[in-house]
C-alpha cells in the first residue's frame, strides 16, 4: 500500500503513530474497517509499538496502541464495548487517551445523572477545583 494510494483511514493511523513516536500521545484508540487489520499491526510490529485489538462491530476493530502500562490497564478495563463502560471506566479511558479533562468531567456528570448547568460548566467539577 503505498501513500498515494492509501486510505485515508490508513493516513489517519499513518498520523497517530507518528504522533506517538514523538510523544504527542501516549496512548491512541483507532477504529477501523477489519480489512485493513493486517496492514495496521503489521506496521506496528515492524515499528515495536505494543497493540491491543477488540472487536468493535460488524466489520471492525478497535486498535489501541501505546505505552505498555496504558494497554495493561486497558486490558483489565475495556472488558466489553465501549457503550457499554461504566461512567468510571468510560472516564478512565477518556483521561488516557489524553481527551480534555474538563469534558470528560462534564461527560461523568452527565452520565452519573448530574448534568452540567446551562452554560457548559459543570458546577460539581467547579466545586471541586
Amino acid at each position: 500500500m503505498t501513500t498515494e494510494r492509501m486510505p485515508i483511514d490508513m493516513k489517519v493511523l499513518m498520523n497517530h503513530i507518528y504522533e506517538y513516536k514523538k510523544g504527542v500521545r501516549q496512548m491512541v484508540l483507532f477504529t477501523m474497517n477489519k480489512r485493513y487489520e493486517q496492514f495496521a499491526t503489521e506496521r506496528l510490529k515492524h515499528q515495536d509499538i505494543p497493540y491491543v485489538l477488540q472487536p468493535a462491530g460488524c466489520n471492525t476493530v478497535n486498535l489501541y496502541f501505546g505505552r505498555r502500562e496504558c494497554l495493561e490497564a486497558i486490558r483489565l478495563i475495556v472488558t466489553r464495548p465501549l457503550n457499554e463502560l461504566t461512567p468510571e471506566e468510560d472516564f478512565i479511558l477518556g483521561a488516557m487517551l489524553g481527551y480534555d479533562i474538563c469534558a470528560q468531567c462534564e461527560r461523568y456528570c452527565k452520565r452519573k445523572g448530574k448534568p452540567c448547568d446551562g452554560n457548559g460548566q459543570c458546577r460539581h467539577c467547579q466545586q471541586a477545583q
